[in-house]
């Protein structure tokens, strides 16, 4: 029997599905092993020697990181635009434009942002992690993680904006690399400082935030060296530049919207993380818990949204607005299949993961449900991830504003509060919400982009 050969259309989605996962599987590797850190990270402070002890830095790790996440999305905001103008650049055969892009970038999300944002928090410290939920245990033992955290955020603002643009151009394998060789050195020095090892004293979540800050300035100084070296697409030299508006002008079309969908974003975050941290400090540390082993059921459907948005820009610049549609379409099939793989495991294995972090059965229960509740909806989660990526790569980070800001800050924190503070469903009425505000954003941005209003969106020269 004579097999049937291909027909052209079926080889060109053969060869866009490749060039998605060339983009994609470094990235994909780079987060899962990222994650996986993390959770070695949070698996360590869970199993210090006092259960109180470490029930508290869990929790102290959770408050922490939402002003943390705040600064790192007022960053990303910025380049979203980077991505998506860099990606348009290479597609539209002007790299020499590349450079001028990245350091403008750099300005704003650095100077105009990062630094700016470093100074208040540090200053509103206590505050904020009052505000946040923090019981006066949890504020004295996360103050000093909190201060120096903060300042290893500045070095991983300036590695953001490098890592954008390098995704932009399609170069994804040296991110890859310098995160994981970062992330495993934070891993050993996690360890030892947490515990006291090779004669170093045990200084608990304290020494947590000093790896976790030093992993950041090496990050910064080899993504640095990579691009200062003139081997990538992507070149930054120390000549001086010029201020050009159309850049500025660019990147305030996209970033804009992006800031303010980040913003909402953080903000929806941090109030449903204080709804959660009302139920004591045992259930929000199991909480975080579920939020850290779900780290990876988020990496498949942020990988391929990645190489959604750099391909889609790059077809976009090169005006083919068809092309830039099948791989939105491509990166949606594969990631959400890669999801819902892991989202299985998720479900099947959530007692024995969490179990890893914690020995409390307070803890692994209450994690365990929240694993199993969000691991049931992984393809609609991914491919709203996706689908957004494919949007902001194209400029259109309006709609995803909208869709953030009806879904998660409008939908999510109204649900939670109704379930856990009237209805007093605990942790799986605030999970509950969630997967309500994941089906609604998804409806929202996969109309958007089937609607195909982006493929006309236009930036200056």
């Amino acid at each position: 029997m004579v097999s049937k050969k291909p027909s052209p259309d079926e080889r060109l989605h053969s060869i866009h599905r490749k060039e998605v996962i060339r983009i994609a599987w470094p990235v994909l590797l780079e987060l899962i092993l990222a994650s996986l850190f993390s959770m070695v990270d949070m698996m360590m402070l869970g199993n210090v020697a006092s259960k109180l002890i470490a029930n508290q830095s869990v929790a102290a790790v959770g408050i922490v990181n939402q002003p943390l996440f705040i600064g790192i999305s007022l960053v990303q905001s910025v380049n979203v635009g980077c991505t998506a103008l860099v990606a348009r650049h290479i597609g539209s055969g002007e790299e020499d434009k590349i450079e001028d892009t990245l350091k403008h970038v750099l300005l704003i999300s650095f100077l105009g942002l990062a630094l700016p944002y470093f100074f208040i928090v540090q200053i509103f410290r206590d505050p904020l992690m009052t505000f946040l939920g923090a019981e006066p245990a949890v504020l004295a033992i996360g103050g000093d993680y909190f201060r120096i955290l903060i300042s290893g955020f500045l070095f991983q603002s300036l590695n953001f904006s490098l890592t954008a643009a390098l995704r932009g151009a399609g170069e994804t394998k040296v991110p890859m690399m310098v995160n994981i060789i970062a992330n495993l050195l934070n891993v050993f020095g996690n360890a030892i400082l947490i515990f006291g090892l090779l004669g170093f004293p045990a200084m608990g979540i304290t020494g947590a935030g000093i790896s976790t800050a030093l992993s950041n300035v090496l990050a910064f100084i080899m993504m640095y060296s990579y691009v200062l070296s003139g081997r990538s697409k992507v070149k930054l030299t120390l000549k001086r530049f010029t201020l050009q508006r159309n850049i500025f002008s660019n990147l305030a079309k996209i970033g804009i919207p992006a800031s303010m969908e980040q913003f909402v974003l953080r903000v929806g975050i941090m109030l449903f993380t204080k709804i959660v941290a009302g139920l004591g400090t045992a259930v929000f540390a199991a909480h975080q818990i579920a939020i850290s082993i779900l780290g990876l059921s988020f990496n498949p459907g942020m990988a391929f949204g990645i190489s959604a948005s750099a391909l889609v820009g790059r077809a976009l610049g090169e005006e083919d607005p068809e092309l830039a549609a099948s791989y939105g379409s491509d990166a949606r099939k594969l990631g959400s299949v890669v999801a819902s793989v892991i989202g299985l495991l998720l479900f099947i294995f959530a007692p024995q993961l969490v179990s890893l972090y914690n020995k409390d059965p307070v803890v692994i229960r209450n994690a365990s449900i929240a694993l199993r509740i969000i691991a049931s909806i992984q393809p609609i989660q991914s491919s709203q991830l996706i689908l957004a990526g494919a949007l902001r790569g194209a400029g259109d980070t309006i709609s995803t504003f909208i869709a953030t800001l009806v879904s998660l800050l409008v939908i999510r924190v109204s649900l939670a509060y109704l379930f856990v503070d009237v209805l007093g469903y605990g942790i799986t009425g605030a999970w509950a919400s969630v997967v309500v505000d994941q089906f609604v954003r998804w409806y929202i941005v996969k109309a958007r982009f089937d609607r195909g209003e982006w493929k006309n969106l236009r930036f200056r020269g």
